[in-house]
């Protein structure tokens, strides 16, 4: 049985040793956690000090984005809750659609339960809530207890780091996942208030012609990027949460390798002889043609190897 084989370590360089204290901490588990509930304890307190109205101003602070004539200006509050929350739901969408296919969830069996609690957990506040509620204008907040905070969930998650058993870890993200859809779902079909038909017509093309990207082959992580794009200012234009077009553009990301594992193998030994067989011309990798082309090959088979959504995960999680 083969072993495993130990991290590629080079000698840092003067930037890379510049930017070990900060390398170490975004690497640390429990560091993305500890930040979140820092930022809150923070906000909390600025906002119930006597410096609160400093805090809400901040938030209405405007950002403009444009290129030429055409021009979006966004509070602050808007640009996070629709901007960054919707990159935010792309990548949690890229993390269940992995697990449906491939993780803990690709078993219906293994699925149910936490389908199942997340749909209680988002079914009983909201009956709670209404039975509390019964009537008068403040029924229609029925939606609002119903979502799990998922950012604060897979936080404290993330604080608990490798201490707590893998399967509850993996239970609860998948439930908060699961239940953050459904209110996401719910707040597009319930609170959307005016919709914009032509930029509902205008998402759903951009939709399709991601579908379309998938279906031709298309792997370049750009044309899912700059289609995502399109695909958001539709959704936000709309009056639908803008999040929604993050979990869909993430549903289209291609989730197939081009290549097995027997193909990586053979094409991969064959490489490496060619780049060894190829030392010959010289020393130095590049001037040496031959290994410059053994490189290039292994590059190229190791992007046929790895899915886009793999890589698009990963460059999000770093």
């Amino acid at each position: 049985m083969a072993g495993t084989l130990p991290p590629l370590e080079l000698p840092p360089t003067r930037w890379e040793r510049l930017l070990a204290p900060w390398t170490r901490f975004v690497q640390h588990e429990a560091s993305s956690g500890a930040l979140l509930l820092s930022a809150t304890a923070l906000a909390l307190a600025w906002a119930n000090s006597p410096w609160g109205e400093s805090y809400a101003r901040l938030w209405e602070t405007k950002v403009r984005l444009g290129v030429g004539e055409v021009e979006m200006a966004l509070s602050l509050h808007h640009l996070v809750n629709d901007g960054l929350m919707a990159i935010f739901f792309f990548l949690v969408g890229l993390e269940i659609k992995r697990e449906l296919l491939v993780g803990e969830l690709a078993s219906p069996r293994r699925a149910a339960l936490p389908i199942a609690a997340a749909l209680g957990g988002m079914l009983v506040p909201a009956a709670i809530y209404v039975l509390f509620n019964p009537s008068g204008p403040e029924r229609r907040g029925w939606g609002v207890p119903m979502a799990t905070d998922i950012a604060f969930s897979l936080g404290i998650l993330a604080l608990v780091g490798r201490g707590g058993p893998p399967s509850l870890r993996i239970f609860l993200a998948a439930l908060a996942i699961v239940d953050d859809l459904g209110a996401v779902l719910v707040i597009a079909i319930f609170y959307a208030g005016k919709l914009d038909m032509t930029a509902l017509a205008m998402a759903a093309g951009a939709f399709g012609l991601l579908l379309l990207a998938n279906r031709l082959g298309a792997r370049h992580p750009a044309v899912y990027a700059v289609l995502a794009l399109a695909l958001w200012a539709a959704v936000f234009g709309s009056g639908v949460h803008a999040t929604v077009a993050g979990v869909l553009a993430a549903l289209a990301v291609p989730a197939r390798t081009r290549v097995d594992t027997d193909e990586v193998l053979h094409r991969g030994r064959a490489l490496l002889d060619a780049f060894d067989a190829a030392g010959e011309e010289g020393p130095n990798v590049v001037t040496n043609r031959g290994q410059q082309a053994a490189l290039e090959g292994l590059e190229r088979l190791t992007e046929a190897a790895l899915t886009p959504l793999q890589r698009m995960e990963r460059a999000l999680h770093t």
